[in-house]
């Protein structure tokens, strides 16, 4: 295999902050080929897709590839559910090209920002400063799934890291 590809399916733009975790998990366990993610942004689409099983079809015909993740947040939903949701979905969908592609659950039982806030040094690359010196308040690592907010944490931690003001406003 010379390279391997990926598409992400997912409810929403902040969701492709995904491809770089997806990308470090496929390399920690083992893929040593170039890897080329791409994530399916069908919002601008004249028709949009409705539904799981339209998404994941119009992503593969527009994004082909070999491995397929397919995000769906846990919300209040039990993780088990989401699963047999996702994996339902993937059942129904007819695929024009074979084989079709292995399909992977990518369900954060909090929300995916949970996962983004261990790692000070990604947040300042992130936050465009990555010399910044200003301090992080980051919460433990094993409470992180707990927060109430964590994309609200999130953001204030790449504001405090930017070390940016423009007009006594933080951004």
């Amino acid at each position: 295999m010379s390279d391997l590809t990926y598409t992400l399916v997912s409810d929403g733009s902040s969701d492709a902050s995904l491809m770089p975790i997806l990308d470090w998990l496929l390399k920690v366990n083992g893929i040593g080929c170039a890897i080329q993610g791409e994530w399916a942004d069908l919002r601008r689409l004249r028709a949009p897709p409705a539904g799981l099983s339209a998404r994941i079809r119009k992503a593969v015909e527009l994004f082909p590839c070999e491995l397929l993740f397919i995000h769906r947040d846990a919300e209040r939903v039990p993780y088990d559910l989401r699963q047999d949701e996702v994996q339902q979905a993937v059942t129904t969908v007819v695929f024009e090209r074979m084989p079709p592609p292995a399909c992977v659950c990518v369900i954060p039982v909090r929300m995916q920002e949970a996962w983004l806030l261990f790692d000070e040094n990604a947040i300042r690359r992130a936050a465009g400063n990555p010399s910044g010196k200003v301090p992080l308040q980051l919460p433990a690592l094993h409470g992180c799934e707990d927060l109430p907010d964590p994309k609200r944490l999130l953001h204030y931690l790449l504001e405090e890291a930017s070390g940016s003001t423009i007009a006594g406003w933080t951004w």
